[in-house]
């Protein structure tokens, strides 16, 4: 491996787990909240045990997510150094309001666990509140860099330097319009399909179905509208990638030659114009192929195959809850058929590969740049050598604290199947 195969190995494997985290530690307060609202309204003590539960798992993975994350701020800048000496002045804006974000959710989420007996029921909920909009704030934040990354503005480029900067024009960045909420409801759908697939294992195992359905329910609050609005979000970020970043979207799309009423492919069946109407409106439109790019800015195959993942695993979701959303609305109630709890188990972990996938496709298909017509990567990698032993240091740190959290989240989802 290359030095600067290494320095990109390394920065996935650490975002690869950091994503997991912070899109859980993003939605668990969200569905703590909820909980905790519920709780407030009926008095069921289910809800007062979810709600409970809930704020373990958020604490547990904010923790995480705070490490990790800070873990990647110091390769970004040892990593990556000709990145940060170029764009700090424009990405600095947007970290130090993630950091203000971040800190708001760890003074009231320790409000929220530690004063339950001290507050009253409507500060603490507030308290909650507050957690789940910070933390959803943090995520908005860091996602506006990777969408200036991807469609750069707010500068004017002057003999490859970066004059007449502007922050706040940077934060107009195009990309933001679809990345933020593709990432959000990305994070929503993902988790909220883990926690309905734990729950449904409660129903089917016939241990305290009543605080497993409950648990269902509002997981399918969140999961069921995210999942949904998905391709809605997924099309428009199409036509942003098309307009903004055509060779990414050939090698998406496999599309080996430029043409007129280009087709969509949908495994060995080409339909005829599609590709053309989905990016530009139009089944005429030309939509450029990698045969209209250089060979050696082509990204990596990979990104085809993440791509593909991607939209199956989304079109299996969106199908998922299309049905369980008319068989709420006809019911009136949790499903209980043992054929749609194993659909919804079977289903929880997928949502997470397909998040895992479509940030693949974000950042390998910017391949070679890491600011997209501006910064070529081997342009920002570290000078440094011997890059191997650090990788594989971080590879085995990482991997270790994969293993600890799963048998913490493990341990937490035994005694949840196990409550009341």
């Amino acid at each position: 491996m290359t030095e600067a195969l290494l320095a990109r190995s390394q920065m996935a494997y650490s975002l690869g787990f950091h994503i997991i985290f912070a899109a859980i530690g993003m939605t668990m307060p969200l569905l703590m909240v909820l909980a905790e609202w519920r709780w407030q309204r009926t008095g069921d003590v289910n809800y007062q045990l979810l709600a409970k539960r809930w704020a373990k798992g958020t604490a547990l993975f904010f923790a995480i997510g705070a490490v990790s994350g800070t873990t990647l701020s110091f390769e970004l800048g040892l990593l990556f150094p000709g990145f940060m000496a170029k764009a700090g002045p424009i990405i600095g804006m947007p970290f130090s309001l993630e950091g203000f974000a971040f800190f708001t959710e760890a003074i009231f989420l320790g409000m929220f666990f530690y004063g339950r007996a001290r507050l009253s029921q409507r500060v603490h909920l507030a308290c909650g509140i507050v957690v789940a909009i910070s933390g959803t704030l943090s995520a908005v934040f860091v996602t506006f860099v990777n969408a200036w990354m991807n469609s750069p503005t707010g500068f004017r480029l002057d003999g490859g330097n970066l004059v007449d900067i502007n922050p706040l024009g940077a934060l107009q960045a195009p990309f933001a319009k679809h990345e933020i909420p593709h990432t959000i409801l990305a994070s929503f759908m993902a988790t909220a399909l883990v926690v309905a697939g734990i729950h449904a294992l409660g129903v089917l195992r016939q241990r305290n179905v009543e605080f497993h359905r409950k648990g269902l329910m509002l997981a399918l609050v969140i999961a069921l509208p995210a999942t949904l609005l998905q391709p809605v979000i997924g099309h428009f970020a199409g036509e942003q990638v098309a307009e903004h970043q055509p060779l990414k979207l050939a090698a998406m799309e496999g599309l080996q030659h430029t043409q007129a009423h280009a087709p969509l492919a949908l495994g060995p069946i080409e339909i005829p114009g599609l590709l053309s109407f989905m990016a530009f409106g139009d089944t005429a439109a030309t939509v450029q192929g990698l045969d209209a790019f250089p060979v050696e800015d082509h990204p990596p195959r990979i990104v085809r195959f993440a791509h593909l993942t991607m939209i199956g695993i989304g079109t299996a979701a969106a199908g998922y809850a299309g049905l369980t959303l008319l068989l709420l609305l006809r019911k009136r109630r949790v499903p209980t058929a043992r054929w749609w709890l194993r659909a919804t188990v079977a289903l929880a972990p997928l949502g997470m590969v397909a998040m895992e996938a479509g940030w693949i496709v974000t950042e390998v298909g910017r391949q070679p740049w890491t600011i997209y017509g501006v910064l070529r990567t081997r342009d920002a990698i570290t000078p440094v050598t011997g890059l191997m032993l650090p990788f594989a240091i971080f590879a085995l740190v990482y991997t270790l604290l994969g293993i600890v959290v799963a048998r913490m989240v493990w341990s937490q989802i035994k005694a949840t199947q196990e409550a009341v």
